[in-house]
């Protein structure tokens, strides 16, 4: 019964003081002694020192950690704040008051905004070094993505998140910049391959594989490296068919040698237009798909083996054609040869075989360039030599038109004479200069030469000067032939005065007859004088086609048929004036 009511009362509220008195009954109902209830006492009060020893430990711990606790938040919050470039916390005041739970409780919220901030912030570091890592590969060509950048979470301020953006934007532009050079040098290697005939995927991807059209734009790599290949294939293509076109053009020139030496139809010809298109473009000009492909070149070269075979076998009629080309050039320039001799000895050197064809069309062309630079030589004095004949030629004309009693009639065409006479008479004074020029001019280019001036086989400047003794000559008998006409006309009067001083007494002065010597005079002088020029001087060479000659100053016979005409023209002018004057 002492038990349960014992644990009763233990159950009731339960003190310090309750507690001992429980104790002290327990003591009594035992029987302890005072001795063993003092050291029992004094244990129960050792053992509460302990337990509160303990309890104000475990409190003094408890702070100590949230002291801790407060000082790490700060210190966190501090390292926060300078990662993230940020000078205070607006949500935190700096100098915060209360307990110490009071204190965490409310640095908590401002720790806890400012790692989502970091967290964030850290994210936008690692994207931005990520691209920029990526491009710095791209342009190095070593990238390698499993490799992640380390980002540096000391350093998550805004500035530098802006030079990294900063820099990011440089690579991005130089990114652009080398794609678009990349892109530029495809472009290139295409055209190039087109015009060349080459396989242009095979070609691209050799440099990389990424190059390929069927890899997107941003895909395709643009490395130093790629850059660099390009370029040095870009070199090669351009060198490649800068000798391509050199070695066409050549063919092509051959082969138009080869045409025009063996006349070959134009039709054959426009077989090869492909290549001879191009025979004076430039490097840049040749833009046409295979223009300059192996196969074509192969072809033009077969076709001038071909045609150097056949032009072996064309020899002789290939050298007389040069033979011709040169006789034309010899003629046009008024040099004698002999070309049945050229001839000749065409036909021994190619019977005898002594001589390659090459060589002997290559001497022949030779010939041909000298002459041509003979006829250069000779151009300007055969000019004058071509205006001096053609002054000669109407100085003889004119002659022939001033012996036309009908001149003067108003038939048809009369007016174009005139006018043309009118001309020649300012051509025929400007002769006596003309010939003084060339006969200067041809002095000077034996002087310069060492050699004569032949002119179709006669030296010019004899025919100069014969041609100028002759004109001398004729002006001489023009103006002898000018007295005895002062002289008969002299005579004419003096006999006339005689004669119409004495009247016949047969006949009466002032009948019809009575004028008869006169008209006899008049008749059987002048008019027998102009006969007798005409018979004499007045003649013309015809030519078989019953035409009058031009005059040629080219040999003595010819200028004494000039100085006959002249003489002929002097006689008819004087035979003409005795008949004007006449009453």
């Amino acid at each position: 019964m002492a038990v349960e009511d014992t644990k009763n009362s233990l159950q009731g509220e339960t003190t310090c003081g309750t507690l001992l008195q429980k104790l002290q009954e327990i003591w009594d109902e035992v029987g302890e002694s005072d001795e063993d209830r003092d050291k029992m006492l004094l244990q129960i009060d050792q053992e509460c020192l302990d337990v509160y020893k303990r309890k104000v430990e475990q409190a003094d711990k408890s702070r100590a950690k949230l002291l801790q606790s407060l000082s790490d938040a700060k210190h966190e919050l501090s390292n926060l704040l300078s990662a993230l470039g940020e000078k205070s916390f607006s949500e935190f005041p700096e100098s915060a008051s209360g307990t110490i739970k009071e204190q965490l409780a409310a640095i908590a919220p401002a720790l806890e905004q400012l790692w989502k901030q970091k967290e964030k912030r850290v994210k936008e570091f690692f994207d931005v070094q990520s691209e920029i890592q990526k491009i710095c590969g791209e342009i190095t060509g070593s990238l390698n993505i499993s490799e992640n950048p380390v980002v540096d979470e000391s350093q998550l301020s805004v500035e530098k998140l802006d030079e990294y953006h900063c820099q990011l934007q440089e690579l991005q532009k130089e990114k652009s910049e080398r794609l678009h050079k990349v892109l530029e040098f495809v472009s290139t290697v295409h055209d190039l391959c087109a015009v060349l005939g080459i396989d242009f995927f095979g070609t691209v991807t050799e440099v990389h594989p990424s190059l390929n059209d069927a890899t997107g734009v941003q895909s395709k790599s643009i490395s130093n490296d790629t850059l660099s290949k390009l370029a040095k294939m870009v070199l090669a293509l351009k060198e490649d068919k800068k000798q391509r076109l050199h070695k066409l053009q050549e063919l092509a020139t051959q082969l138009i040698d080869l045409w025009n030496l063996m006349d070959t139809p134009s039709e054959e010809r426009s077989l090869f237009d492909h290549v001879t298109c191009n025979i004076s473009a430039s490097v840049d000009e040749v833009t046409v798909p295979g223009a300059l492909a192996l196969d074509l070149i192969e072809q033009a070269e077969v076709e001038v083996e071909r045609l150097d075979q056949l032009k072996a076998s064309r020899m002789k009629e290939i050298a007389f054609k040069k033979q011709s080309e040169l006789e034309e050039i010899f003629a046009h320039a008024h040099i004698e040869i002999v070309p049945e001799a050229a001839r000749e000895k065409i036909m021994t050197l190619i019977d005898s075989g002594n001589v390659e064809p090459s060589e002997l069309l290559d001497d022949m062309d030779n010939k041909i360039v000298k002459a041509k630079e003979e006829v250069l030589s000779r151009k300007e004095i055969l000019d004058k030599v071509e205006k001096w004949m053609l002054a000669c030629e109407e100085e003889s004309w004119l002659e022939d038109y001033n012996r036309d009693d009908n001149r003067y009639n108003a038939s048809r065409g009369a007016h174009l004479n005139l006018k043309r006479a009118e001309k020649a008479r300012i051509l025929v004074n400007k002769i006596p200069a003309l010939v003084d020029t060339l006969i200067a001019k041809t002095r000077a280019w034996e002087e310069d030469r060492g050699i004569s001036f032949i002119y179709d086989g006669v030296p010019l400047l004899a025919m100069l000067d014969e041609y100028t003794m002759l004109r001398h000559e004729r002006e001489e008998e023009k103006r002898r032939f000018r007295d005895h006409k002062k002289f008969h006309e002299q005579q004419s009067t003096d006999q006339e005065s005689i004669t119409n001083s004495r009247p016949s007494p047969a006949r009466p002065i002032g009948t019809k007859k009575a004028a008869g010597p006169r008209a006899n005079g008049a008749v059987n002088g002048t008019p027998s004088s102009r006969r007798l020029s005409l018979n004499q001087n007045g003649s013309r060479s015809m030519n078989k086609d019953g035409k009058r000659d031009g005059m040629r100053p080219m040999t003595p016979v010819k200028y004494d048929a000039i100085s006959k005409e002249d003489s002929g023209s002097g006689s008819h002018v004087s035979g003409t004036e005795p008949v004007s004057s006449s009453p």
